[in-house]
């Protein structure tokens, strides 16, 4: 239940603290005094869009903060969800506009998202303005309220996540099956490519090896006689280095027996001479190996142009990345022949999605179905009370040639006043008057299904008057009276006078401006106030009586 509102530099309003009852409360006052603005605040905690021309000029900042008690609500796993402070007694929405364009929400004083204050909000306060009353024509609302009262919210979240699963796996086989038509259209191509990579068996380091041995048999004469002269001056006579080293070797072992440093000398020199006698053996076979080789050195340079040609046309580097690209070619054709498979996978997923949709969208059709009758029975039994005695009411259930994200039901409602009149679609046929009496008829209808503890009405009463105002007053009141908050906002008095408790909202013009003010009236304020809605600006005996009467009050 909606406790108390404050509003600070909003609009017209400098500040703003009015507290609210239960039941049935109404709010009256002249065109344009500021009920409006009032709506408009309440609109911010429900998560609208924020405007900061709204500020009172010269402020920089307003502030609009309502005070709950959810106690009936339970709402504790809302909380828990949202990981915010749950208090039963007072849930607080605040939220703050600056002048800089900036806005900030808060919910029990906890920074929120207007996402997390517009559901919360809508769980707390319903506002019905006129302008709601176009919402009857279109699908989605009337849809909407079967669903209410069916009460198949669990079915409701069922069918969607099947729908949801349907349409992805229709979206992956629309993809699927457009890539495998694009990758046929490649197959040729790509098997092309991938002929011509496998063709030349590449293998990893083999160009580094294949350029290495080019360059050696380019130079094979020059390498041999390079080698040649070295094996001469190492081995070649008894001039050479090693012969030189053994006669070194021999000396110093000699003189160990005298001089003993030579030892150590001797057996690095042996070292050494064991050494250069390994390299002298490698370098006289390398001599032996290195051949000029015109046959080879072509195959070498055919070789290399095949792997330099490759490269250039894929525009790689190395043979590495030539035979990752091999690889590549390799998997999408194996990808290629796996669409089918795939293809008839997904098909299949898909046609066994489609049937558990339609079986599930059955089951929402047949509770809606049933509801759809209650909502006919309840419409004629709200309707021909007020001022309709030859009301038709009906719901029109058509079933859709595909399934969409809310089933597979078409809605219409179905409306004629006159007696003998062609049912026909209620928002193309109904008096704006009409419109007002069936909404708030419908509204009566699904308040208890959806338990809003608090209901605003804006004008609802638009187009009537007299004793159908009346009859209306009586439903609003009977809401009211079923652990409900309602407050009307009205320009009739059958209505005002109907409510428990009365708020006047008025405008005042000082030397700072005009400033918008609400307030509870007393009981003689209330006779006055009804009194001038009933007689206008003159205010009557007669009309004092006469709003007497209708609070009820003994003369």
């Amino acid at each position: 239940m909606l406790q108390s509102i404050y509003i600070q530099n909003y609009a017209l309003i400098d500040t703003l603290d009015i507290s609210f009852t239960s039941g049935f409360s109404v709010i009256t006052g002249e065109t344009g005094a500021g009920k409006s603005i009032i709506l408009g605040a309440i609109g911010l905690l429900l998560g609208q869009r924020a405007d900061s021309k709204a500020i009172k000029k010269g402020a920089g900042k307003c502030i609009v903060e309502a005070r709950f008690n959810i106690s009936a609500c339970r709402m504790e796993e809302f909380f828990r969800k949202l990981d915010l402070e749950y208090d039963p007694d007072e849930c607080i929405l605040r939220r703050e506009l600056y002048a800089s364009g900036k806005s900030r929400a808060f919910i029990n004083d906890t920074p929120a998202s207007l996402a997390q204050m517009k559901e919360l909000g809508e769980k707390l306060i319903d506002v019905h303005s006129q302008h709601q009353n176009l919402l009857l024509n279109t699908e989605g609302f009337q849809l909407n309220i079967l669903d209410i009262l069916a009460q198949d919210g669990q079915e409701t979240d069922t069918y969607q996540k099947l729908f949801s699963d349907y349409r992805r796996v229709c979206k992956q086989l629309e993809d699927f099956t457009a890539q495998a038509e694009q990758s046929r259209k490649d197959e040729d191509y790509i098997r092309f490519q991938l002929e011509q990579l496998e063709d030349a068996s590449l293998r990893e380091g083999e160009q580094a090896e294949l350029e290495q041995e080019a360059q050696t048999l380019s130079h094979a004469e020059d390498i041999k006689a390079g080698l040649y002269k070295v094996d001469q001056i190492i081995s070649s006579d008894e001039s050479s280095t090693l012969s030189a080293l053994k006669e070194c070797r021999q000396t110093l072992q000699s003189m160990t027996r005298v001089y003993a440093a030579a030892q150590e000398w001797a057996e690095r020199l042996e070292s050494c001479y064991i050494d250069l006698k390994e390299l002298s053996h490698e370098i006289a076979n390398a001599q032996e190996e290195v051949d000029f080789d015109p046959a080879r050195l072509d195959f070498i340079n055919e070789r290399l142009n095949l792997i330099y040609s490759l490269q250039q046309k894929h525009h790689v580097q190395t043979v590495e990345e030539l035979i990752a690209i091999t690889d590549g070619y390799r998997e999408k054709l194996n990808a290629i022949t796996s669409f089918d498979d795939r293809i008839g996978a997904l098909t299949a997923q898909k046609d066994g999605l489609y049937r558990q949709v339609l079986q599930q969208a059955a089951v929402l059709t047949r509770m809606r179905t049933e509801a759809a009758a209650q909502v006919e029975k309840h419409m004629q039994e709200m309707l021909v009370p007020l001022g309709m005695p030859n009301v038709r009411f009906a719901v029109e259930l058509t079933p859709r040639k595909e399934p969409d994200a809310k089933g597979m039901d078409s809605v219409t409602f179905l409306f004629s006043a006159n007696k003998n009149g062609t049912l026909q679609n209620v928002a193309s046929v109904a008096s704006g008057g009409e419109i007002a009496r069936v909404m708030l008829s419908l509204k009566a209808m699904i308040a208890g299904a959806v338990k809003l503890p608090t209901i605003i009405f804006d004008e609802i009463d638009t187009g009537v008057s007299g004793s159908i105002a009346e009859k209306m007053a009586l439903i609003m009141q009977q809401m009211g009276n079923c652990n409900r908050q309602v407050i009307s906002i009205t320009h009739l008095p059958q209505i005002a006078a109907r409510g428990t408790t009365h708020y006047k909202v008025y405008k005042e013009d000082t030397e700072t401006g005009t400033h918008s003010h609400i307030r509870l009236l007393t009981d003689e304020e209330r006779v006055r106030e009804i009194a001038n809605m009933l007689s206008g600006a003159t205010l009557t005996e007669a009309a004092m009586n006469n709003a007497r009467e209708l609070l009820g009050i003994t003369l």
